[in-house]
């Protein structure tokens, strides 16, 4: 019994310290880390540019009020922001999603909403009403009333936006979903029938932004131009953060009084956002795309052959690893363990890799190999058991 709520299922080591790609534990052993905080610390653990930034920021001022300018937060506005939209800052992707919520109504006058199935965008009443998985929505009743909730890459799901729909809510790539991909020709006639019947485009980015698919956001490699844009993650580097950057068309319906939080735009959690967009410029994100495209092709080498694994998708090193019903993703992440690897898993028995993007090719290279002869050995053995 521990006095921390148990809302987590935890595994049996403290992370206590971390370098580059690195975590070590409470006993000292070395993991590389695959998982970047789900997405998070995608710099890693020893950018020093990052920290220098915070240890200057904190010698100053953490905090103040929203009452007062903050030109550290336009400077970050105006850095992650796209030519015709504007942010509000907040400490996570579940409020991201829901400032996002109430300006879609507020900006239309509707109430309906449209997203998919599979799709995640928080845990809060108004995120989880739109994210399509019944079972973490069951005990939580009642949700919001005016959500359809359909399934993803599917034409028949289009018939759902009419014109009294507020908004459609969805990730381009899902990655709680699965690392389920978005089809270009889908995507486009949805952003279509948006446009058609006045409906605005939320694209969450929370997981699939910063730079994860070697673009600062995934939706750049479909072309597409939402209304709003949802990030958070790997915004800090692992400072909480979040925020709903929309179109300024958009954006001007939310006045003061309209939206708030206490410590969005904290200023310690600003300094080290902006140090993360300066390095997150066209040169590094050209990195990440090599990397991902590396990566990819190494996995279809050494993974796709494996009767244990059925396939492989997601986009730069935002990863699904998809394993055959007969041996556990659970068993999996354990095993890597052992080995001195951290991985995460999404539905539909999926082994998620998010490694920090500065991960050194080298230690990928390791990885996979380590991945492969773990599937082996652990396929091979439920075969013995099964045979006996």
């Amino acid at each position: 019994m521990t006095t921390t709520m148990h809302t987590y299922d935890q595994f049996p080591f403290d992370i206590v310290d971390g370098h580059d790609a690195y975590l070590i534990d409470d006993q000292g052993k070395e993991y590389l880390d695959l998982t970047a905080g789900i997405g998070v610390c995608n710099f890693g653990y020893s950018n020093q540019q990052i920290k220098q930034a915070v240890a200057d920021q904190v010698e100053k001022v953490w905090h103040i009020t929203n009452l007062y300018q903050n030109q550290l937060a336009e400077e970050v506005a105006e850095d992650l922001c796209p030519a015709g939209y504007q942010a509000f800052f907040c400490n996570s992707g579940t409020e991201a999603n829901e400032a996002a919520i109430k300006l879609a109504h507020k900006a239309t006058g509707k109430h309906e909403l449209v997203a998919f199935n599979y799709g995640f965008h928080g845990r809060t009443t108004g995120s989880l009403s739109v994210t399509g998985y019944p079972h973490i929505q069951e005990g939580f009743a009642p949700l919001m009333p005016a959500v359809k909730m359909v399934p993803f890459n599917d034409p028949a799901a289009l018939d759902a936006i009419t014109e009294d729909t507020a908004a459609v809510i969805l990730e381009v790539i899902q990655g709680e979903g699965g690392i389920n991909v978005g089809q270009a020709d889908w995507l486009h006639q949805v952003q279509e029938k948006c446009h058609a019947t006045g409906t605005l485009l939320i694209i969450d980015e929370v997981q699939s932004g910063m730079g994860r698919t070697g673009h600062r956001f995934a939706f750049e490699h479909y072309g597409l131009e939402p209304d709003m844009i949802t990030v958070a993650k790997g915004l800090a580097n692992g400072l909480p953060v979040g925020a709903l950057l929309a179109k300024e068309s958009v954006a001007k319906h939310f006045q003061p009084g309209d939206h708030g939080t206490t410590f969005g735009g904290n200023k310690v959690v600003m300094s080290a956002a902006k140090e993360v967009l300066k390095q997150l410029n066209p040169e590094f994100l050209a990195t990440v795309q090599a990397k991902g495209d590396w990566l990819f092709d190494q996995l279809e080498k050494k993974l796709s052959p494996l009767e244990a694994v059925t396939g492989i998708s997601g986009a730069g090193l935002m990863v699904g690893i998809h394993l055959a019903d007969s041996l556990s993703v659970g068993q999996v992440i354990q095993a890597l363990h052992k080995e001195g690897i951290l991985t995460l898993s999404a539905r539909g028995n999926t082994l998620r890799l998010l490694p920090p993007l500065i991960v050194d090719q080298a230690d990928l290279d390791q990885a996979i190999d380590k991945i492969s002869q773990t599937i082996q050995q652990l396929s091979n053995a439920d075969q013995a058991v099964a045979v006996k």
